[in-house]
């Protein structure tokens, strides 16, 4: 089984439906119960970084999360859910994320051309800096769909591959079997159902 975790914050349904196309069953569920149960866990998230993981935490689902990924469970973050994976976020102040993966998500703002319009809503390219197993179904240079304002910087250590929008962002990040999409592979054609089915095969 594998479990969408729902926790007030992201597009469950879409991402279900997405799954159910590849052919996988997916439950949406808050319980830990059912958390620990699965076999795989996705972390979708939109909106503030603030308010996701305070979400977390007041369900008791930040524990959940990082025991499953200290026992080995895969573990993938989606957009805002990718950027929690990460120890902390300068997103309207300073807040601490779930520290799966080392690193800090950025504004945008102030880094960009003044042409570059904010939020980041579009299809870029991906470029494949290391092996990932989530990616392994995806070639150099296939698009994925965006949307947010804030970032971890590609030259992160964890950082798989990046795109390029005024500067050089991590799209996918990787440690162990905890990993992260900041684009959206449910919105992002069949580039993006290849990345889902990827990681459901781990």
């Amino acid at each position: 089984m594998l479990a969408i975790v729902d926790y007030g914050v992201g597009n469950l349904f879409s991402l279900r439906s997405s799954l159910k196309f590849i052919g996988v069953d997916a439950v949406i569920t808050g319980e830990a119960a059912e958390l620990r149960a699965a076999e795989r866990i996705i972390l979708p998230g939109v909106g503030a970084f603030g308010d996701a993981a305070e979400a977390l935490r007041c369900r008791g689902l930040d524990e959940v999360l990082c025991r499953e990924a200290a026992e080995g469970k895969p573990l993938l973050g989606i957009c805002l859910g990718m950027q929690l994976l990460f120890e902390k976020s300068y997103e309207y102040g300073e807040h601490r994320g779930l520290g799966l993966l080392e690193g800090e998500v950025l504004p945008m703002q102030g880094r960009l051309a003044p042409s570059l319009r904010l939020p980041h809503i579009g299809w870029n390219a991906l470029h494949i800096k290391k092996p990932c197993p989530i990616l392994k179904y995806v070639g150099e240079g296939e698009h994925v769909y965006f949307v947010h304002s804030f970032f971890v910087p590609g030259e992160n250590e964890n950082t798989c591959a990046v795109a390029e929008y005024g500067e050089w962002v991590t799209a996918t990040a990787a440690k162990d079997n905890v990993f992260g999409c900041q684009f959206h592979p449910e919105k992002s054609g069949e580039t993006g159902l290849a990345i889902l089915r990827a990681f459901c095969e781990l």
